[in-house]
């Protein structure tokens, strides 16, 4: 391979990785919503599978039922963090059209890149 090949490859390389940190600033920005209890537990989390928020509903805190709670904070996140992973796939997904043809092939795992 020429030393112009290696190079035009590795200025590509390098404008995938600039690409791939913009994405996932991006997906900082990019927030998902999940319920449990009926609406008691509210969960929002990023498009970096990072919890933002959780809000209680006064109704679900309940002292003598600390279990519940707990079981209901659990549900909300694992809701949140799927709907964020399939949020962030979507993005990347959208990202890659651009640079590779046809996208990102289907069973590629991002988690292993850090995204």
């Amino acid at each position: 391979m020429s030393q112009f090949n290696m190079a035009d490859m590795f200025g590509k390389f390098q404008d995938m990785q600039a690409k791939m940190k913009e994405v996932q600033d991006q997906l900082d920005d990019l927030h998902v919503d999940a319920e449990a209890g009926g609406g008691m537990v509210k969960v929002t989390a990023n498009g970096n599978r990072k919890i933002v928020s959780i809000d209680l509903d006064d109704d679900v805190i309940d002292p003598n039922d600390k279990e519940m709670l707990e079981d209901l904070v659990v549900a909300g996140v694992n809701k949140a963090l799927d709907k964020a992973e399939n949020a962030a796939k979507d993005k990347m997904q959208d990202v890659y059209k651009g640079m590779m043809p046809g996208g990102m092939p289907g069973g590629m795992d991002l988690g292993k890149l850090g995204l």
